[in-house]
């Protein structure tokens, strides 16, 4: 259980970083939005992988926790990279 939260969490973080980038506003939404949301946005993704980071710590210690939140941000960063790839390439 501690690994999907942490996976949704980590997801969740990298979609709301990649939608604090103009590039990424401009596909998406067809304008950069202002600037209040975009700080909301950083200010979400990175409370996102705080929280993923403390769930993990929480329920594996810090020797297995980091090396797993490791491997839980290459994948969701990975996915989140991917889907942006099949955006742009519509």
């Amino acid at each position: 259980m501690i690994h999907l939260v942490s996976i949704l969490l980590c997801l969740a973080g990298f979609t709301a970083l990649a939608c604090a980038m103009e590039r990424q506003q401009q596909d998406i939404f067809g304008h950069a939005l202002p600037g209040p949301i975009t700080k909301r946005l950083r200010m979400a993704g990175t409370c996102a992988l705080l929280a993923a980071l403390a769930v993990v710590l929480a329920g594996q210690g810090w020797g297995l926790g980091l090396v797993i939140y490791s491997g839980h941000t290459s994948f969701a960063a990975g996915a989140v990279y991917c889907i942006l790839i099949r955006c742009y390439a519509r």
